[in-house]
């Protein structure tokens, strides 16, 4: 991917505004409904919830520490690297399903509808830290990664990575919410 800094900036605060206005909505389901699974192998809506909530709680420190600590200036252009475009890629609600991680995975978790309310604060963080990050450089400041410390993303990459994995997940959600209606 290549785009103006600006550009993917308002593209990603764009995306994270209506995913959390669709979690809203969902906070006024009933509690069973946000527990309903459509299978034994699939997850309700809360357990997609948590499962971003799991994210969240590694990335934006992550992510917040390595603004605050940034001295590169903003950059024009935005250019992916070949591991943070597949990442991202693999992170699209149209990309295919993968093997989450166990410490990842919520099945089991008994979950209530304060999921919904840490999901919305993780989003108005997330969306402070985009603000935030308009001041740095997304292509040369480096954020480690959930499964290994040793590997680094592009901050650039790294916010598409989050953001397009809480769109894909939001879409599981809804799927699960609307499937026993």
């Amino acid at each position: 991917m290549k785009a103006s800094q600006d550009q993917l900036i308002k593209e990603l605060i764009n995306i994270t505004v209506s995913v959390k206005a669709e979690v809203v909505k969902m906070k006024e389901q009933p509690l069973s409904q946000l527990n309903l699974k459509q299978s034994a192998e699939s997850w309700s809506a809360l357990e997609c919830l948590e499962h971003l909530n799991r994210y969240g709680d590694f990335y934006l420190p992550e992510i917040k520490r390595r603004i605050a600590d940034a001295k590169a200036k903003p950059t024009t252009n935005f250019k992916s690297s070949w591991l943070g475009e597949y990442f991202a890629n693999a992170m699209k609600p149209d990309a295919k399903s993968m093997q989450t991680f166990k410490v990842m995975n919520p099945v089991g978790s008994e979950l209530d509808k304060t999921v919904i309310d840490t999901f919305i604060q993780q989003q108005d963080t997330l969306l402070d830290l985009l603000e935030a990050a308009q001041t740095t450089s997304l292509q040369k400041i480096k954020t480690s990664i959930s499964i290994s410390k040793m590997i680094r993303l592009r901050l650039g990459d790294t916010f598409r990575v989050l953001i397009y994995h809480n769109e894909r997940h939001l879409a599981q959600a809804k799927r699960a919410v609307d499937a026993k209606k």
